[in-house]
């Protein structure tokens, strides 16, 4: 562990006009307010944040990054408050320590829920200062560095995971590769211990064997650029253990089979002599057709530029040859780091501009689990490039489609896409793209997003936007039956009621908008007394009372007093021929006679049963295809008002064009009842297909 003077002395060394005082008083800080906490391994707590503050200065990050490393879990793990920070060390370490700290509310929260919450605020955090990503990049490396210290294979494997899952790929997009590939060896160590083992056993082994290989191919690849004048610096490793398990498993082959395990990095002083060295190298050994890529006159999103090359060298080995010069080498390493982000005050500038689609994602993010699948796309890996027609280049994940590069360009863009051209030729919006297509979208001024676009697109931005559109055009939806249902309703009302009126009732219920009123009605969650006396209220006075306990449907052949429950499966409604379900100690399920739940009940009794006077609010679900086009719902709840049918529940079952099915729950007098409402339907134009449940 540093002690207190080695580490403002490293602050020092690269920055003279640190605040030694400030550095000295937070390293106390977390010393005092940690206290004898222990962590799984022993060590004093306040070794980790003081480890990772180290780490902050190997990239020389500013006196405000380095207290934010020492503070970053004070508040989450001591009696330590963000005002207690901002007044000890001002504001600016304050709003840094708050980014990276995880908010306590959340702790009660289900496991999937408090994770999905902790990455919402971090990168939320992260957008407004990107010194939150790199502190919280190198406290996820020390954690992954102590893992072995916990006792808990699962939590080591849950631990493992996420930062597989997201912090690797974070530190991917960002450039800071050296953390990206620790961070997988020690994640891969953990979830896949068997293979992490064998793996490396093998490299010891190929090491053992081939003494000296890796020396011997950067010497010829030495000697041949210093034949052509070229000074450069050359150096080989092996691929870390993970790096070959990925191609095993992507090209289903066995280790011997995978032939481009050594790699070899060439620097340079120019990016003319990088361009003449790929020269050279491809004139003296062979290269592998199809693994040549250019990163320096396309960058990748972080700002990585570098040349790559496979060759073969004595005609069976392959060795994969990176050649950059020695400034992108520098910056390559640690990428967003190395740039000193924070010195144009934290923005978020080209390199990283995938945040802003990260953040769209969060806002729109409807629950937990639709916030981490679709965070884990946006900063997936594997990349290809495409362009528009104009030049403009794009990169995506693998696998993405047309529909995924034109939520890439603009939502807008995205949300308008009736088809695509690529390389010139009219392809389904479901094509796969390849490296370097030129992608043309076509849009219509009345598109929307479908649903069925869920079914191929891959991107984080596509999926939320696609999502978010479908919620508000199904809110949309109910909305409008909710509009037709309470014009229905306010006809029982003694006046007529205006604009003022409906406003005021939007008021005593709490609710937003008028929008929300029509929703709630539209979906149930509102019933006709609520909705009438909302809006005069004392209007329903006059009205009977609903019977608190006295149930409106009664049967016949059930011994007084036994409960009894209409079945789910078949929504019985007086008029069908009815049978009963009598199990010990459960009430007595009702089922009509042709119901198929009939078949698993093999262990119940059988009662026969038949409806008994009081026929109020039996329930009927129906199943209603309607024709996508403007007003089909308005004409199905018209057929539903007409015919005195109360709307209980309404959910879309599908949508596919031309089609949208919806399931109906109705509130029905009887059998006779619904066949009417069934009638009326099939006979309304605005619908294809309606049949009972």
């Amino acid at each position: 562990m540093l002690r207190q003077y080695e580490l403002v002395e490293r602050v020092k060394d690269y920055d003279p006009d640190a605040d030694e005082a400030l550095l000295n008083r937070a390293y106390v800080y977390t010393v005092q307010k940690h206290g004898s906490q222990k962590r799984a391994s022993g060590d004093p707590y306040f070794s980790h944040p003081v480890e990772v503050a180290g780490l902050m200065t190997d990239l020389k990050l500013d006196q405000q990054t380095i207290i934010t490393a020492l503070l970053h879990d004070t508040v989450e793990d001591t009696l330590a408050t963000i005002d207690d920070i901002e007044e000890n060390f001002g504001t600016e370490v304050a709003r840094l320590v708050d980014g990276v700290t995880k908010l306590s509310k959340i702790e009660a929260m289900p496991e999937n829920e408090r994770a999905a919450e902790n990455l919402r605020k971090f990168l939320l955090a992260m957008s407004e200062d990107l010194r939150v990503l790199l502190v919280k990049l190198a406290d996820r490396l020390h954690n992954m560095r102590t893992l072995h210290h916990i006792k808990k294979p699962e939590k080591r494997r849950r631990i493992a995971r996420e930062t597989m899952d997201i912090y690797a790929p974070l530190a991917e997009r960002v450039g800071m590769y050296e953390y990206m590939r620790e961070m997988q060896l020690l994640a891969f160590e953990q979830l896949e211990p068997e293979a992490y083992h064998t793996i490396t056993k093998r490299l010891d082994q190929l090491r053992q064997s081939d003494a000296g290989q890796v020396d011997r191919i950067a010497l010829d690849i030495k000697q041949a650029l210093s034949g052509a004048g070229l000074d450069t610096e050359i150096w080989g490793r092996e691929k870390h253990p993970y790096s070959i398990w990925r191609k095993m498993a992507e090209r289903h082959v066995s280790f011997e089979q995978v032939t481009d395990i050594m790699a070899f990095r060439v620097l340079t002083d120019s990016v003319e002599d990088c361009y003449r060295a790929l020269g050279v190298l491809h004139q003296t050994f062979q290269f592998v057709p199809g693994r040549f890529k250019d990163y320096i006159s396309t960058p990748k999103n972080n700002g990585y530029r570098s040349l790559h090359t496979t060759l073969f060298y004595d005609q069976s080995m392959r060795v994969e040859v990176q050649i950059r010069t020695r400034e992108m080498h520098r910056t390559n390493g640690f990428g967003l780091a190395a740039h000193w982000a924070y010195k144009q005050g934290g923005q978020v500038d080209g390199q990283v501009g995938w945040l802003r689609d990260l953040i769209e994602i969060v806002e729109q993010s409807h629950d937990a689990e639709e916030l981490m699948e679709n965070t884990k796309l946006a900063i997936y890996q594997d990349r290809i490039f495409a362009f528009t027609p104009k030049g403009s280049l794009f990169q995506l994940p693998k696998g993405s489609t047309a529909v995924d590069f034109a939520f890439a360009v603009h939502t807008d863009l995205g949300a308008q896409t009736v088809g695509a051209k690529i390389n010139g030729r009219h392809m389904p919006l479901r094509t796969p793209l390849g490296n370097g297509d030129v992608v043309e979208i076509i849009k219509g001024k009345n598109a929307e997003p479908q649903l069925s676009w869920l079914g191929f697109v891959v991107t984080g931005k596509a999926r939320s936007a696609i999502r978010r559109a479908v919620r508000q055009k199904e809110r949309s939806e109910i909305a409008e039956i909710g509009t037709k249902l309470f014009e229905e309703i306010t006809d029982r009302l003694p006046a007529k009621v205006g604009k003022k009126a409906i406003r005021q009732a939007v008021e005593r219920l709490g609710m937003s908008d008028v929008d929300d009123f029509m929703y709630a009605i539209g979906s149930a969650k509102l019933s006709d007394r609520e909705v009438m006396e909302a809006v005069v209220p004392g209007s329903t006075a006059d009205l009977p009372s609903d019977p608190p306990q006295e149930r409106a449907i009664s049967i016949k052949g059930l011994t007084p007093g036994v409960g009894f429950d209409l079945g789910e499966c078949c929504h019985p409604v007086p008029g069908d021929r009815i049978v009963g379900l009598r199990r010990p100690h459960e009430s007595v399920e009702v089922h009509t006679i042709d119901c198929l739940e009939l078949a698993n009940g093999v262990d119940a009794d059988w009662v026969d049963l038949s409806w008994g006077e009081r026929s109020q609010g039996a329930v009927g679900r129906l199943n209603v295809v309607l024709y996508n086009r403007p007003g089909t719902l308005a004409e199905m709840a018209g057929a539903f008002a007409r015919n005195a049918a109360n709307v209980m529940h309404l959910e879309l079952l599908q949508r596919d064009d031309p089609f949208h099915t919806y399931a109906v729950d109705l509130e029905v007098q009887d059998l006779a009842h619904l066949t009417r409402i069934l009638s009326a339907l099939r006979a309304t134009d605005a619908v294809a297909q309606a049949d009972r449940v």
